[in-house]
């Protein structure tokens, strides 16, 4: 595999920068102790310009090449965000902070840019402007749309963006990408159904809630088997149900579930929220209960922009020699979806070897990953700005 040597021979510290991160996890925006260790080994790197605060915890790196004739700008994003999960791994790095762990790799994500900041910065052998974004609040709290919104394109003139994420289950080091729909949409419902409560053991003289809940979730796994183009792809799952008490003999007033739905095309996408608010208000209607339904637009799929996947391949092929090119759409979702809607680019996915998926507690990653994603994002800045 034709790492970058400089990254090969700094693997190491490279390592030693996830492992501090892995011990140290934080959530969402409150990432404040990671953006600060990210900022001070840019500053041991002497990038050009460092500026915190961009999507309220994000920081953002400026590197200038040698030269700049031609004005090219190309950004790199990774993501800082841990999750709130019990580590269970046994590491001597393990997470000191109970109930949160990087059980998605973020910290191998931000490693990986730094150690590409580490080199674009010593070798500036390319012509323009490398700009790194390291974002917050990539697990649910949309921190690519804030960055988005904070400027992030538009201040630094990016002209095109990528990013990875590493993934289980495929070889480590390996390469795979696709061009348009990468990663799904994912949006959230609540569905709060209001019967009459009552004592269990006269069910005629109350409206049970619990019923009409039961007939909503088997409604809505009719849509995708029943109601979406078999050639398309959606999901629609229940992941919680709740009610306002919890007791062996009471019939509950209020029953509240909430879920998920996935899906790879935006019209797919619309009709299934207008169908999970159909059958949800229908099925309660006809149990003599009262529905609610607060749906929640949340990140957009994630399309590759047709050229810029090709550059992406192109580079991975100059790191890994053999890529994947036709990998199979996802249904997992990333907020990198909002930089891709604002800016050309593509997203790529780095191979983690076997061992749990993503979002476990047991999950690990693979640090020998590091040089191959690294070497990436530095050819990707070499290749799309290529030196005078």
């Amino acid at each position: 595999m034709p790492i970058k040597n400089r990254l090969a021979e700094t693997h190491a510290e490279i390592t030693g920068w996830r492992r501090h991160l892995h011990a140290h996890p934080e959530l969402d925006y409150d990432v404040h102790e990671t953006a600060a260790f990210v900022v001070d080994r840019l500053r041991e790197f002497g990038v050009d310009d460092i500026t915190t605060g961009i999507g309220k915890t994000g920081v953002v790196a400026v590197i200038k090449g040698k030269t700049d004739t031609k004005g090219r700008v190309v950004g790199l994003r990774a993501d800082m965000d841990a999750l709130p999960i019990e580590e269970a791994t046994g590491l001597d790095y393990a997470s000191k902070h109970p109930g949160k762990m990087h059980a998605c790799g973020h910290d191998g994500h931000t490693s990986i840019l730094l150690g590409a900041a580490q080199y674009l910065a010593e070798t500036r052998n390319f012509d323009g402007t490398a700009v790194l974004a390291f974002q917050p609040a990539e697990e649910g709290g949309g921190g690519g749309r804030e960055m988005v919104n904070d400027g992030l394109i538009d201040r630094w003139g990016i002209q095109e963006v990528y990013g990875l994420h590493n993934l289980p289950g495929l070889p480590t080091g390996q390469f795979a990408i696709r061009p348009g729909a990468l990663l799904a949409a994912a949006d959230e419902f609540t569905v709060t159904v209001t019967g009459k409560g009552g004592h269990a053991a006269a069910p005629h003289q109350a409206v049970d809630p619990n019923v009409a809940a039961a007939h909503i979730i088997l409604g809505l796994q009719s849509i995708a088997s029943r109601n979406v183009d078999p050639l398309a792809s959606a999901v629609v799952s229940v992941c919680a149900l709740h009610s306002d008490i919890d007791t062996h003999n009471i019939i509950p007033q209020v029953t509240r579930m909430t879920g998920t739905v996935r899906a790879l095309d935006p019209e797919v996408r619309d009709f299934v929220e207008a169908r999970v608010k159909e059958i949800a208000t229908g099925t309660g209607q006809a149990h003599q209960c009262d529905v609610q339904v607060d749906y929640t637009i949340g990140y957009p799929v994630t399309i590759n922009h047709d050229a810029h996947t090709e550059y992406a391949a192109a580079a991975a092929r100059a790191v890994a020699g053999d890529v994947i090119t036709d990998f199979p759409p996802i249904m997992a979702a990333e907020d990198f979806s909002f930089m891709l809607n604002a800016c050309p680019g593509a997203y790529i996915m780095l191979g983690n070897g076997d061992g749990p998926m993503v979002h476990h507690p047991e999950y690990q990653f693979d640090d020998e990953a590091i040089p191959a994603g690294a070497s990436w994002f530095v050819e990707l800045v070499e290749q799309r700005m290529p030196a005078q």
